[in-house]
């Protein structure tokens, strides 16, 4: 297995979800719902396809746990990857959101789910920033090189380099930032919708980049250890080409196998020649979530990967919560180092 590809996930389940207007003036991927569509209509296709992804992952042989989450104010909680990420070692970080409705997505019932079945040591938690206007939302705002330990990061108020270098210092990464736009000259958002890192290829979409030593230098950098890259035009990373995760699953024979889990617009919009690439190191695995990438995210914002070891006594099944908990069970200043 891959310290790049974890082969166990967090899902939620949003039963409300709808596209979040506090984030719509900086995200330009996201997309109002279609005229006569209702709410209550697009949170039941956007439950559907959830499901579809949780689905499709344990059938690939990645073990799933899903949680419930019915609470109307939280249209965003799908995406938990931005509020929280795990580290070999047994480490956790929980991470400071920019949208005032999103910060009530943190959840202790995760945590719990994440002491009582793997190895975790040590959470820190940088939410305490946010009273300040600092941010740093997670592995949306990073794209972390797991292998040769480097946290690729294109600024943006989602993505403050003050907390970026604290993080790094905290969990052993080397920061990489750059800016990148698009043809508009508008700030790309998020990091991960421009780029995925997996164990022997990267997708990424390099000419967004506008500094051209600096991109070389990423360039340089991703390519380390032989890892090929498959460069994305801004048309794909449109189509969330780039918001792609490397994960573990086992083959039919049993065997463990790499799998790449992506949207089917993501999919398409691959050349065959890139997905040739691809697929010399793990198979692509996709999944048609149409009306949740309208809120400007695709299968990678929807998956908190663990990098954590299970504990020996942990069963290989799923974990199913069934109520949302609303409190932020973290202090605000820093660490909780009791998670056994």
């Amino acid at each position: 297995m891959s310290v790049q590809a974890p082969s166990a996930v967090i899902l939620i389940r949003a039963e409300r979800f709808r596209p979040n207007p506090s984030t719509a003036a900086d995200n330009a991927f996201q997309t109002d719902v279609p005229a006569g569509q209702s709410s209550d209509e697009t949170a039941v296709m956007a439950l559907a396809e959830m499901d579809a992804v949780a689905a499709r992952l344990r059938a690939a042989g990645v073990r799933v746990h899903t949680f419930v989450d019915e609470d109307h104010t939280r249209p965003d909680s799908v995406f938990p990857n931005n509020w929280l990420s795990t580290h070999a070692g047994g480490q956790i970080a929980v991470y400071p959101m920019y949208a005032s409705n999103r910060r009530h997505e943190r959840r202790a019932d995760v945590l719990e789910l994440l002491k009582s079945q793997y190895r975790v040591q040590t959470i820190v938690d940088y939410s305490g920033l946010e009273p300040d206007g600092i941010f740093l939302e997670g592995t949306g705002a990073m794209v972390l090189d797991h292998m040769s330990r480097v946290a690729y990061t294109a600024r943006s108020h989602r993505a403050d380099t003050h907390v970026l270098e604290r993080f790094c210092t905290d969990f052993g990464y080397e920061p990489m930032a750059f800016d990148a736009v698009d043809s508009d000259d508008v700030p790309v958002y998020h990091t991960n919708v421009m780029g995925c890192v997996a164990t022997d290829v990267a997708l990424f979409a390099l000419g967004m980049i506008p500094d051209e030593q600096r991109r070389e230098q990423v360039r340089e950098r991703l390519s380390v250890g032989g890892r090929q890259i498959v460069e994305l035009t801004e048309e794909q990373v449109r189509r969330f080409a780039g918001n792609a995760v490397e994960l573990t699953g086992r083959a039919p024979d049993g065997s463990r196998q790499r799998i790449i889990a992506m949207s089917l617009s993501a999919r398409e919009s691959l050349r065959p020649e890139q997905v040739a690439v691809i697929e010399q190191s793990c198979r692509i695995v996709s999944v048609d979530i149409p009306t949740i990438e309208l809120a400007g995210g695709s299968v990678r914002c929807m998956i908190a990967g663990i990098h954590l070891d299970p504990r020996p006594d942990s069963e290989p099944e799923i974990t199913e919560a069934v109520e949302a908990i609303d409190e932020n069970p973290l202090t605000a200043d820093g660490r909780d180092v009791s998670g056994a």
